[in-house]
């Protein structure tokens, strides 16, 4: 049996891993849970797995949720300091990293250097400190497993084969709920809209990034140092139908491609139970209802955003946080209706623009950055000279 933590437990990555552990208890134990806002989930969680070390963000969630939860012997703790005790519990084997954005990178690497298996899907921090998140992996020599499913399938592709004769690995992207919107109508797009993405159920932030295509950005900058391979080996095609999650081409010709339908279960219960795979009762893949599969390269007009992460990637230094930063920034306000969806990626090209790139010796070095370009990217906002 596997004891398991999981950062993010709310949200939707969190509650499809325990959807998964439910289904197979003789497999998983949760040995703690740190989530975020919605502390009626983290209740209903907490009474079903009975794990010994809750979180959640602010403390007044944490008293309310210790006077409802008084029957049970969880400790019910808020802040770093819970998400920190969550990621290093003693007895937790593997850590679930599903918090969303820059909030993931310290109590993943405390988890890291605690000696904890990572199952990530919180890839702004391999985005933000990837050369050091990367050492880190290193010197403790603890398994790291993606479950995003592009990174997943590219895992999958890889086992088996020797990676000198990679020629190059090809992330497959399903467009978002704007890929044949007309131009001139994405400037009055919505945040209701953008959040209707066509294939896959994500929280807020992620959603956005889909419909900009940051998203694919992102996991570019995440496959470089999960894979070792440079920018230029790394490609991001449309392929809407979602059906293959991304493929790995060899110095052969030969292209093997890992394929499923859209359903985040499967690639997180491949990182929970790796090396073994679980029976998941899911739905056969269906390719005579799947349709035709169809791939096309990515405008880049229409999605500047990709652009800029391969800037940011090959820039290299502290230019990766600005990137994740300035986004975060700009999706937020997106999101509140004070940025149009179009002046998304210009926000974050202002906010580079401004930056002036310096080496990461230490994780200080990386939280600086965050922090310089989110203030920043305020003051670009707040000017409104986009």
């Amino acid at each position: 049996m596997k004891t398991i933590s999981i950062l993010g437990s709310t949200g939707s990555i969190g509650v499809n891993a325990l959807e998964i552990v439910s289904r197979h208890p003789e497999e998983f134990r949760v040995a703690a849970l740190a989530g975020g806002k919605n502390c009626r989930k983290m209740e209903e969680q907490v009474r079903l797995f009975r794990p010994d070390v809750a979180s959640v963000m602010d403390p007044g969630a944490a008293r309310r949720l210790s006077q409802s939860l008084s029957s049970l012997p969880t400790r019910i703790l808020w802040g770093a300091e819970g998400l920190n005790a969550v990621a290093t519990h003693p007895q937790s084997q593997m850590v679930v990293s599903a918090l969303s954005g820059s909030v993931g990178l310290l109590p993943t690497l405390a988890a890291i250097r605690a000696g904890k298996s990572i199952a990530l899907a919180n890839k702004e921090a391999l985005v933000m400190a990837g050369e050091i998140f990367m050492k880190e992996i290193q010197e403790t020599g603890v398994s790291l497993l993606p479950i995003d499913s592009e990174h997943s399938a590219i895992f999958q592709s890889l086992t088996g084969h020797r990676k000198e004769e990679v020629k190059r690995i090809i992330l497959t992207a399903s467009g978002g709920p704007f890929l044949n919107t007309p131009s001139e109508e994405l400037k009055r797009v919505t945040p209701r809209e953008a959040l209707n993405h066509p294939q896959w159920r994500m929280g807020k932030k992620v959603t956005v990034d889909s419909a900009s295509l940051m998203n694919k950005g992102l996991e570019v900058i995440e496959a470089h140092w999960l894979f070792g391979l440079p920018a230029s080996r790394i490609e991001v095609q449309i392929h809407p139908q979602s059906i293959v999650h991304s493929m790995v081409e060899y110095i052969d010709g030969s292209v093997i491609a890992q394929m499923a339908l859209p359903d985040m279960r499967g690639p997180i219960a491949y990182a929970l139970s790796y090396p073994h795979r679980l029976d998941l009762r899911l739905p056969s893949l269906n390719l005579f209802k799947a349709g035709p599969l169809s791939f096309q390269p990515v405008d880049r007009k229409r999605f500047p955003a990709l652009a800029l992460a391969y800037q940011a990637l090959q820039t290299g230094g502290t230019m990766p946080a600005v990137l994740n930063a300035a986004n975060e920034v700009a999706v937020g306000a997106f999101l509140e209706g004070r940025l149009e969806f179009l002046k998304v990626p210009r926000l974050i090209r202002k906010t580079m623009k401004s930056h002036q790139t310096l080496r990461l010796n230490s994780v200080d070095d990386v939280l600086q950055a965050h922090s310089w370009a989110q203030e920043e990217a305020q003051k670009i906002l707040n000017r409104g000279s986009l």
